[in-house]
């Protein structure tokens, strides 16, 4: 990567000296009845995510492993190895993992993008990573080098696995895992990265299972980690040690327990209520998922379903995002949503994404993709700027000039953080969206989202063509050719999503002001067909044979939202929505927007700006007193320079 330099010629020689192991025929075990369609075999032709798919790809993640660079993230494994002298660079216990974030995103993008460039620099900094781990596995930089090091003064310093609540040992072991597993293997069969995340693995099972077997780590993560490394080792120590994890938290009869900050008030089968750090809960939900999954647990399946509840009822922004209160990036109580000192973290998004798709996988209905959906086109992209360099931390629902977010008094894009989890999470998170889109049950085929894309898949030992045609989410047309080698009966769902059913969410969370009266026809070959209906999908049975085209529109109408009324913080205000898109007024396109509102009388209009803001469909109004005003799709705030901004508006 040319705008990249290599950290030293010692990395390159050993990068050379030290060809990795590779391994021929890759293996993937699924491990959901549902099986999801591998991002990697969905082609994307698409003007909105193929961009950013592509920008995250030139820009974010060549940028972020320069900050890794300038900020000593990869000098650490050589210090901890001894090839260098020095103290600890850096001020977070986790800054090993934002090496192993952007390794995943990196390791990702060339599963669809050759990039010889690219993958020799990742060995590069996967010989690295080796150097910098102790003999027995043990890899956590800043313990390796100074064991006085402390980040926070509400967290001593300490030997190994002292005060896990916040040494963060198994969450850097949880991205590497996710890191060396889910990624870099699967995409280029090496074993190089995967052989140290397994000898850390293997420590970590000697450690927990027989010298600590009461304590669990504060921030979650190397529970899903474990998994995706038993889903390819398939040594079931590593998924049992993931379950142990999860049942021993909160458990006071073995241990001391922290608290709900990091979920460990209960144990995880009694929690019904989502509380504490958001990322680190919905990690944790995320594992307890696949645990439900994996083993066929009903208790299990029964507490991960009474949390999803709790939040999509009772703590979920319209944007998708999760955690509101700004101390302790965490949950508030229920129905405690501001907007202005919103929290919001990118990451926390993210993590809402892993979970829902987890349960749709689990469950097999529509409702965890309206979720996904929300979180994945408002939530998460807002993180990022246009440019792919610049990111938000937290993604409030207003922005007076006035809170401190960040330095300056305002709230403003940053292209890097101290504490780098976002930014590095954006990497790995991007090129996977495609995978999210289509899935399969035996012979039931699902269209989960609606980009326009390419897959095959093998349906009862018939090949598959899927191909979708639309320009949304700016249009709700789609136009899907199913195209089987040969004539094959099976069943295609499409997903209705629940916001073209009058329910923007799947709960009394929020509803529509103004319902549509548009119906979900189905057409296929020209002709109008009758569809059943199954879980929040139309489920169409028949005969396919290859060419067969469903065409399908959704009404794209622009919707007023109200708030529960228990939500103190929107009552007698209203949000504007189009299809999957949460809208906001920003101070670049209104002289005052302290004092924008709509009424019953207030006419709205849409039209695509293709030269604003990389291209999007803008509504246009007049307010309550008769002003027009202009509201741009929430995700790309911003971008224009800091600027006062709401979602809610006032209703007179």
């Amino acid at each position: 990567m040319k705008k990249i330099k290599f950290i030293a010629f010692l990395v390159v020689t050993l990068a050379v000296a030290c060809q990795p192991k590779t391994k021929e025929n890759v293996e993937y075990t699924p491990d959901y009845a549902i099986q999801g369609i591998p991002f990697n075999e969905v082609h994307l032709s698409d003007s909105f995510w193929a961009p950013k798919i592509e920008t995250n790809r030139t820009v974010t993640i060549p940028a972020s492993f320069a900050k890794c660079e300038e900020m000593g993230r990869m000098d650490n494994f050589l210090i901890a190895g001894g090839k260098m002298e020095g103290p600890v660079k850096g001020e977070m216990p986790f800054d090993d993992t934002d090496v192993y974030k952007i390794i995943e995103g990196a390791a990702y993008s060339m599963t669809t993008t050759t990039d010889p460039e690219l993958d020799h620099y990742v060995d590069s900094v996967i010989s690295l990573i080796k150097i910098g781990q102790e003999k027995d596995g043990y890899l956590t930089t800043y313990k390796t080098i100074d064991t006085t090091f402390v980040r926070w003064p509400w967290c001593p310093a300490g030997a190994r696995w002292e005060h896990l609540e916040c040494s963060h040992e198994l969450y850097n072991s949880g991205h590497m895992f996710e890191a060396a597993a889910a990624a870099h293997y699967h995409a280029t069969g090496k074993t190089n990265f995967l052989d140290i995340a397994t000898k850390n693995a293997d420590l970590l099972v000697d450690v927990f299972n027989n010298k600590l077997p009461n304590e669990v780590p504060g921030h979650q993560i190397v529970e899903t980690g474990l998994i995706k490394l038993y889903l390819i080792t398939h040594n079931e120590e590593y998924l049992k040690l993931a379950r142990h994890f999860l049942d021993v938290r909160g458990d006071s009869t073995r241990r001391e327990i922290k608290g709900a900050y990091t979920q460990d008030h209960k144990p995880v089968l009694g929690q019904d209520e989502a509380v504490g750090h958001a990322v680190r809960a919905a990690y944790m939900y995320a594992g307890m998922t696949d645990v439900a999954a994996l083993y066929d647990d009903a208790a299990y399946r029964t507490a991960v379903d009474n949390i999803w509840n709790n939040i999509v009822s009772k703590k979920m922004y319209l944007t998708g995002g999760i955690g509101s209160r700004h101390e302790g990036e965490a949950f508030g109580d229920n129905y405690e949503l501001p907007n202005l000192t919103a929290y919001n973290e990118t990451c926390a998004a993210i993590a809402n994404v892993y979970w829902n798709y987890r349960m749709f996988l689990l469950h097999g209905d529509s409702k965890y993709i309206d979720v996904l959906e929300r979180s994945l086109y408002n939530g998460v992209i807002s993180g990022v700027g246009l440019d792919g360099k610049t990111f938000f931390y937290p993604n409030p629902l207003e922005c007076d000039m006035e809170y401190h977010f960040n330095s300056g008094g305002s709230l403003t894009r940053e292209p890097w953080f101290d504490c780098s989890c976002c930014p590095t999470n954006l990497c790995r998170f991007m090129p996977s969206v495609p995978g999210y889109i289509y899935a399969q049950d035996e012979d039931k085929v699902f269209v989960n989202l609606f980009i326009q894309s390419a897959t095959n898949i093998n349906v009862a030992g018939t090949g598959v063509g899927l191909s979708q045609k639309t320009d949304y989410p700016w249009s709700g047309d789609v136009e899907l050719e199913v195209s089987p080698e040969t004539e094959q009966e099976f069943t295609v769902c499409i997903r209705i999503p629940g916001w073209a059913q009058n329910k923007p969410v799947p709960s009394d969370l929020y509803s529509y002001e103004n319902n549509s009266q548009l119906p979900v026809v189905m057409n296929v070959n020209g002709g109008v067909v009758e569809y059943a209906r199954e879980n929040g999908y139309a489920t169409l049975t028949r005969k396919w044979k290859k060419g067969d085209v469903i065409e399908y529109s959704l009404p794209m109408e622009i919707r007023k939202v109200k708030a529960n009324e228990l939500v103190e913080a929107d009552r007698g205000l209203v949000a504007l929505e189009r299809g999957p898109i949460v809208y906001c007024v920003e101070g670049a396109d209104n002289t005052d927007v302290d004092k924008l509102g709509v009424s019953p009388e207030t006419a709205f209009d849409n039209s695509f700006e293709a030269d604003l803001l990389g291209g999007v469909e803008v509504i246009t109004a007049s307010d309550a007193k008769g002003k027009a005003f202009t509201s741009i799709p929430y995700y790309v705030w911003d971008n224009r320079g800091a600027n006062k901004m709401k979602v809610w508006l006032t209703e007179e």
